[in-house]
């Protein structure tokens, strides 16, 4: 009988600190969520922007070779004809591999369509876009005029670049996370608050190059055919970063 006593008193106290270290859990996780919701509630956000201007240091043209004939190996063969063409060009100019890129390489069936029939194949046409990073800026309008000449006869966009846009994106981030903490010195003596511990961060870069698209190049007599070497400005490039940063208050 005694054994059975000591048993139950043993499982009851067992259920007695279960319920203790639940009710302890409990306290713990409620005590973290009330102060949680204290710190995201009590904060103020503050905004910086920074700026930074640069020079491009390569230019990216993108362009095609389009070649149509009556079977799809002779429109491939004439097209990787004048490719080579082109790419032999680019590398006298002394462009590396490793700039020079297909980005897109399609067949095309060609229709035609009579009045009253069914549409048959009367050709193919080959469509092989690359893109050339160019790193002397001084031989962009000659190279623009060089891939015309040896084959190429579409040019899509010509956009003027940083190549290593990381080291100008922190500067800029520097700049930013100055200017919105010079407005919470500011601001807080203003509003009368005490700022606490940084609870979040967030940013947002922007400063994009703006391309040179087809028709505007047409008009320099590129991918028309021949015409002016053009004159191809590359300004500079802005590199924007937009911070935000959010206090606790005290």
């Amino acid at each position: 009988m005694k054994n059975i006593q000591d048993t139950t008193l043993l499982t009851a106290l067992r259920v007695l600190i279960g319920l203790l270290v639940v009710s302890a859990i409990f306290v713990v996780v409620s005590i973290n969520q009330k102060l949680n919701t204290v710190a995201t509630t009590n904060t103020v956000s503050f905004s910086g922007e920074g700026k930074v201007l640069a020079k491009p240091d390569v230019a990216v043209i993108d362009f095609s070779i389009v070649t149509e004939a009556a079977t799809s190996k002779a429109a491939q063969d004439a097209n990787s004809e004048k490719s080579n063409k082109v790419t032999d060009f680019l590398k006298k100019q002394k462009i590396e591999d490793k700039d020079i890129k297909t980005t897109s390489y399609n067949i095309y069936p060609q229709y035609e369509y009579p009045r009253n029939g069914v549409p048959t194949i009367k050709g193919y046409q080959v469509n092989q876009t690359m893109e050339v990073k160019i790193r002397d800026l001084g031989s962009v309008s000659s190279i623009l005029d060089g891939v015309v000449t040896a084959g190429a006869n579409q040019v899509g966009n010509l956009s003027f670049e940083i190549d290593e846009p990381e080291k100008l994106k922190e500067q800029a981030r520097e700049l930013a996370i100055n200017d919105a903490k010079d407005k919470a010195n500011v601001l807080k003596n203003q509003l009368g608050i005490k700022l606490g511990r940084i609870i979040n961060f967030s940013e947002g870069v922007a400063g994009y190059p703006v391309p040179m698209y087809e028709s505007a190049m047409k008009g320099m007599g590129v991918g028309g055919g021949g015409g002016v070497v053009p004159s191809v400005p590359s300004g500079e490039n802005e590199i924007t970063v937009d911070v935000t940063i959010t206090y606790q208050i005290k």
